[in-house]
């Protein structure tokens, strides 16, 4: 998704229009799910709403202005320290266990960040886009514990549920884009709006069966995806180094210590 958003840039660059056009078409595909899933009692799902301010509602928005501005492969770097943010939560307000390798994974974590911080980055990628990925970080941790705790209180199924917080999400970037995606918008960031919506379904659908600290750490392993996908997608824009790629690798091997010794 992180991949396909920045290549629709070079045919629509305004960022507001792009978040509204991907969560609508996400927020499409998960009510197709929701739909094949069977009759559900809709107004139930109102909890979910509050998620959806969090995460796709804030955090889109300041998700796809970090891949315009600093690009697909480092805001998926940034992005890949959720664990460590997702965890701590989980651990303060879900009373999840704690243990020496979810410190020392901590600690990768921060060193990809660190590596990430202090690389080169081209002169058209501004260091601001760093910022904007980072507060997506404490909005998908956030998101995250939140879901995580519904599941256990509430008989909302999964796909239910990530409809619901993706509607509140397309509402909340048409209301920032001041209107609605076009056709022309739609087209060019429907690709990236069905793997949205494909991975909020099975986000949800892993939250409802998994903990915070098993299942942020897996999704985090987005980073040497998106890494990887820039490096062969998007070579003269992203210029993928060292120095990246070792950020990445820190950030996954934290992310793997984590959901290991869970």
């Amino acid at each position: 998704m992180t991949v396909l958003v920045r290549m629709g840039f070079t045919r629509e660059p305004d960022a507001a229009l792009a978040t509204a056009a991907t969560v609508t078409v996400a927020l499409a595909v998960a009510l197709i799910a929701a739909l094949v899933d069977g009759p559900h009692d809709v107004l139930a799902a109102w909890p979910f709403l509050l998620a959806g301010l969090l995460a796709p509602g804030m955090s889109q928005l300041f998700f796809t202005f970090a891949i315009r501005t600093v690009g697909a492969s480092r805001t998926s770097v940034v992005v890949g320290a959720a664990p460590l943010a997702a965890v701590a939560v989980a651990f303060i307000a879900l009373d999840e266990p704690v243990s020496a390798p979810l410190v020392v994974g901590a600690l990768l974590i921060v060193g990809g960040g660190v590596a990430l911080v202090v690389e080169r980055r081209p002169d058209h990628l501004r260091a601001s886009g760093l910022v904007l990925a980072g507060i997506c970080t404490l909005l998908f941790a956030a998101r995250d514990n939140l879901v995580r705790h519904l599941s256990g209180t509430s008989a909302v199924p999964p796909t239910l549920a990530a409809a619901a917080t993706l509607a509140v999400g397309a509402l909340v970037a048409m209301a920032y884009a001041r209107r609605r995606p076009g056709r022309a918008a739609l087209g060019v960031f429907a690709p990236a709006g069905v793997c949205f919506g494909l991975s909020y379904v099975c986000l949800f659908e892993a939250y409802y069966r998994g903990r915070v600290s098993v299942v942020s750490p897996l999704v985090a392993t987005e980073t040497l995806w998106g890494v990887g996908l820039s490096a062969l997608l998007l070579r003269r824009t992203e210029l993928v180094g060292g120095r990246l790629v070792a950020g990445a690798g820190l950030i996954v091997l934290g992310g793997v210590l984590i959901g290991v010794y869970r």
